[in-house]
């Protein structure tokens, strides 16, 4: 089917506005200039909330889940990037389809530029989604905004972080560190003990030594005597006392070693450690930027101005709302109205608008007559009427019938107590 002559003059960008503002282009395209411009001008602010919410979205997914560095050093990941802009897309589209549907199913109230009341409680559900909407389209554009002050703000934050980390993990390295100290102490106390037995033997061996050559100095004209031989045994005797207990003390000793080479071990590693733990400090501070910690610094150091950043996404947001309560009708709403009420009477509804007296005033309802359920009532109703007449007529000739018979020939219908 071709394209009404009329409608291929509207420009693209115009019917993509009137779309955005859920008006039919249709009669739009028919309508003067005053209601196309009013139209144009509701879609492009829904646009406008579409793509600011694009943006919006893609920048809190990327702050959310894009690399963590220092607020103050910049970091990229193409991963998280294309994310964003997947997530960003997504998330202008919702919010373009709701504040089109919102749009859309406003109405003009009593069709005059007059807000009233009534109109504003009956908007209050919509309204209510379009503050929600607001605020969640400003926060993220909101501290993209004060990205500079939040990030040098934020900075300090993270090294105040790192730096209660740090003093937390030096407590307990100093801890640890004190743990194996004393631990090496002790090894080394008893290796040192061990050390002084073994210097003991020694002594008393050199020292039989040292008797068995001034024995044999005073008495080399003798040679090897008796006295140098039983010398020389008391010495072989120490040596193997010596030795006996080298071997008795042998695992233990060699316990008491490994266990010092381990604290030593330990304490050396430990320096390394302790490294280590100031990078994985470093790395959890550098995870303190989240968008909520963002938006509250913002809160923080902004003042009035995210206040009124939010303010004016709030008005974008609504304002197509009050714009379509405060419409006067025109002659699209016309033809709009006259094209619903065609296709209700093609559909057998018929509606009728009505003024009641109430003691709140005037009231205005509409009443709705379905045309095919009334036919079909009143056929069924007609149908049950003859049908009541017909079984009137059957009963009234049954009872002429009955009552002739009975007159010609009543012991027909009299039985006596036997025959019962």
């Amino acid at each position: 089917m071709e394209q009404p002559v009329y409608l291929t003059q509207v420009h693209k960008v115009t019917q993509l506005l009137w779309w955005c503002a859920g008006a039919d282009a249709h009669f739009l395209s028919k309508s003067p200039m005053q209601d196309r411009v009013k139209y144009a001008g509701i879609g492009g602010i829904v646009l406008c909330t579409g793509l600011l919410a694009c943006f919006s979205g893609g920048f809190a997914f990327y702050t959310i889940f894009g690399p963590k560095n220092n607020a103050i050093h910049d970091s990229f990941s193409w991963g998280a990037l294309l994310g964003s802009i997947i997530f960003g897309i997504v998330w202008g589209l919702i919010i373009l389809n709701l504040d089109r549907f919102i749009v859309s199913s406003t109405g003009k109230g009593d069709g005059t530029d007059k807000v009233t009341w009534k109109e504003f409680g009956q908007a209050i559900p919509r309204i209510i989604i379009a503050l929600i909407l607001g605020f969640a389209i400003s926060a993220p554009l909101e501290i993209k905004i004060l990205e500079s002050e939040i990030d040098s703000e934020l900075s300090a934050y993270q090294k105040e972080y790192a730096e209660k980390l740090n003093t937390q993990t030096d407590i307990l390295f100093k801890q640890k560190v004190a743990k194996l100290e004393k631990d090496k102490k002790e090894y080394e106390k008893k290796l040192s003990g061990y050390e002084v037995e073994l210097k003991v033997y020694d002594d008393e061996i050199d020292a039989l030594v040292d008797r068995q050559q001034t024995e044999m100095q005073d008495k080399r004209a003798y040679g090897f005597g008796p006295v140098a031989k039983k010398m020389q045994a008391d010495i072989e005797t120490k040596r193997a006392e010596k030795e006996k207990f080298i071997k008795l003390k042998s695992s233990e000793v060699g316990a008491w070693r490994k266990q010092l080479n381990f604290a030593d071990d330990q304490i050396n590693k430990n320096a390394d450690d302790l490294r280590q733990a100031y990078k994985d400090n470093e790395t959890r501070s550098h995870g303190y930027d989240g968008l909520l910690k963002r938006i509250q610094i913002s809160h923080e150091i902004g003042g009035w101005i995210p206040w009124i950043i939010f303010g004016v996404f709030l008005c974008i947001e609504m304002g197509p709302i009050f714009f379509k309560m405060m419409l006067n009708k025109g002659p699209y709403d016309y033809m709009v109205e006259n094209y619903n009420k065609l296709r209700q009477v093609e559909a057998g509804v018929v509606s009728e608008s009505l003024l009641y007296e109430s003691v709140n005033g005037v009231m205005h309802m509409e009443k709705y007559t379905y045309l095919d359920y009334e036919t079909a009532k009143a056929e069924r109703e007609e149908k049950m009427a003859k049908q009541k007449d017909l079984n009137k007529q059957i009963i009234e000739e049954w009872n002429k019938a009955t009552s002739k018979e009975i007159k010609d020939n009543p012991s027909k219908f009299i039985k006596s107590n036997d025959q019962a």
